[in-house]
């Protein structure tokens, strides 16, 4: 692998992730994700202010519908890198045994 190719990949890698993270459905499974997960995490870390017997901490609201969010986004996109990876390696190792048979 050729010098220039190394120092290519890490920012190809990345440009592949922001675009599966904003595109191809992803972003509309981890909000519904992030607003069940989060609502239920709200209910337990704020049940006192949801009875109304303590005040309710809004930073913590926002970072309790943010976290789940974001790891629904991380998962998604790790996995679609990976089977994109899977199919690059797989397209490679047909073209790899179509240049055999055409050899012979």
């Amino acid at each position: 692998m050729s010098f220039i190719r190394i120092l290519r990949t890490p920012a190809r890698s990345c440009r592949e992730a922001c675009e599966l993270a904003v595109g191809h459905g992803t972003p509309r499974r981890a909000a519904k994700l992030a607003a069940v997960v989060g609502t239920l995490l709200v209910l337990i870390n704020q049940w006192e202010a949801v009875t109304g017997a303590a005040s309710v901490d809004w930073l913590k609201v926002v970072l309790t519908y943010c976290v789940p969010y974001l790891v629904s986004t991380y998962t998604s996109v790790s996995k679609d890198l990976t089977l994109l990876r899977e199919a690059e390696a797989a397209e490679q190792a047909v073209h790899e045994e179509a240049r055999k048979i055409q050899m012979q």
